[in-house]
C-alpha cells in the first residue's frame, strides 16, 4: 500500500532552494508544538506544525540554510534555548519583541498558524523590532536577581491571606501588624481561637516564616555571588547614586546587561516603558501616558527608588517640585524622575563612572 504524504512532506521533498532564493521563517513557539511558516521570495510558501523539539526543528531548517535570510520568533516563556541552538549551527535567528509586533486595528482571527505566517511576513518586510539574546551566564545572573521579587510577591500574598483570615473571622489585628513587626507576628501565634481556626492560622504563619527564611537565604547567596562576579563592581558603582540600594542596582545591572546597545537616552527609556507616548491629530499634539513596555516590576521599583532619591538629594527634590508645578500630578512628576534616574544609571553603566551631583 502506497504511503500518503502530507502537504508538508511533499513540499519539503520536492523543493530545492539555493542562495539566490530568499527565505524568511516565522515560528510560533509553544510548550508542546512549534508552528512554522515559510515566506519564500516575497510570497507565502507553506506553514506546518512540528513537535516542540529543538533538535528536530534544527534538522528541518538546516536543509534550507543557503536560502535562509532570517528566522524569527517572539520572546516568551519558552526562553532562548531554540535561538541559541540555531545560532550555534550558523543559522540567522532573531527574537522579536512581542510588544512591538504590528497589530491590526480591526478585530481579526488569531491562531498559531496565522501568527507564524505574520512573523515570517513581517520579518521579510523589516517590520519587527528585536531583543538582544542573552548568554546563558547573563540569563542566570538575571534570574538570580529576579528571584527575590518572586519570593517577595509570595510573601505579600501570604500576608494578605492572613489579614483576610482575621477579617473574615472577626479577629482583631494585633498592634503593629500594619508594618508586620516581629512582635505583632508573635502575638498572632498566641491568639486564643478555636482549634480549627488555630490550625489554619498556624499554617499561614508557617508559610510566612518559611518564605522569610528563603528571602534571607537568597539575599546571602546573591550577595556572595555578585561579590565574586564582575557584575559586583557595576552594582557597587550604581549604588553611588542616591536612592539606589543593592536590590535595584542588581536588577539594573542584570536586566540592562549590555547598556551600550542603547544609542541614546530615549531608547533606554522606551525599553523600560518610562517614555511618554505622543498623540498627534491635526494641529493638536500632546504627550500621552508612558508606554509601559518592559517588565512592570522593574519599572515600579525604579519609581519607588525615585521617591528615595528626591528625599536624599536636594537638587532632585527641586527638579521634582518644578515638574510637579507644571503637571499638577504627583504620579507624573515621580515618573519623570524615574525616567531621569534610569538615564543616570544608564550613563553611569556606559561610562563606568560613579554618580556626581548635577550628572
Amino acid at each position: 500500500m502506497e504511503t500518503r504524504l502530507s502537504n508538508k512532506q511533499k513540499w519539503l521533498k520536492t523543493i530545492n532552494l539555493t542562495a539566490d532564493d530568499e527565505l524568511y521563517i516565522g515560528i510560533d513557539v509553544h510548550k508542546k508544538s512549534y508552528h512554522i511558516a515559510f515566506w519564500l521570495n516575497d510570497a507565502p510558501a507553506i506553514n506546518f506544525v512540528a513537535p516542540a523539539d529543538n533538535q528536530k526543528t534544527l534538522q528541518i531548517l538546516q536543509r534550507f540554510t543557503p536560502a535562509i535570510k532570517l528566522i524569527v520568533y517572539e520572546a516568551g516563556p519558552t526562553g532562548y534555548s531554540l535561538a541559541r541552538l540555531l545560532l550555534q549551527n550558523k543559522l540567522p535567528i532573531k527574537i522579536a519583541a512581542p510588544s512591538m509586533t504590528p497589530r491590526q486595528a480591526a478585530v481579526q482571527s488569531k491562531t498559531d498558524s496565522i501568527d507564524c505566517r505574520k512573523l515570517a511576513k513581517y520579518a521579510a518586510k523589516g517590520m519587527l523590532k528585536y531583543v538582544i539574546i542573552p548568554t546563558i551566564k547573563q540569563e542566570a545572573h538575571r534570574q538570580l536577581a529576579r528571584m527575590r521579587q518572586i519570593l517577595i510577591e509570595k510573601q505579600r500574598r501570604v500576608k494578605l491571606q492572613i489579614k483576610s483570615f482575621l477579617l473574615q473571622h472577626g479577629i482583631p489585628q494585633p498592634q503593629g501588624l500594619s508594618c508586620w513587626s516581629n512582635i505583632a507576628v508573635e502575638k498572632l501565634a498566641r491568639i486564643i481561637i478555636s482549634k480549627q481556626l488555630r490550625y489554619c492560622l498556624d499554617l499561614l504563619l508557617e508559610q510566612l516564616h518559611f518564605i522569610k527564611a528563603q528571602v534571607s537565604k537568597l539575599e546571602s547567596e546573591t550577595k556572595q555571588h555578585f561579590a565574586k562576579n564582575h557584575i559586583g563592581k557595576k552594582v557597587k558603582l550604581l549604588q553611588t547614586h542616591p536612592g539606589i540600594g543593592p536590590t535595584i542596582a542588581r536588577q539594573f545591572a542584570t536586566e540592562i546587561f549590555n547598556p551600550k546597545r542603547f544609542k541614546n537616552s530615549t531608547q533606554i527609556s522606551k525599553y523600560l516603558g518610562l517614555a511618554p507616548t505622543v498623540k498627534q491629530s491635526g494641529q493638536t499634539l500632546r504627550d500621552g501616558p508612558i508606554s509601559k513596555t518592559g517588565r512592570p516590576v522593574f519599572r515600579s521599583n525604579l519609581i519607588e527608588a525615585s521617591w528615595t532619591w528626591i528625599r536624599k538629594d536636594p537638587l532632585a527634590l527641586r527638579t521634582y517640585k518644578r515638574i510637579l508645578s507644571n503637571t499638577g500630578q504627583k504620579n507624573k512628576a515621580i515618573t519623570a524622575m524615574a525616567r531621569k534616574l534610569t538615564i543616570h544609571l544608564w550613563k553611569m553603566s556606559c561610562d563606568n563612572k560613579p554618580f556626581v551631583p548635577g550628572y
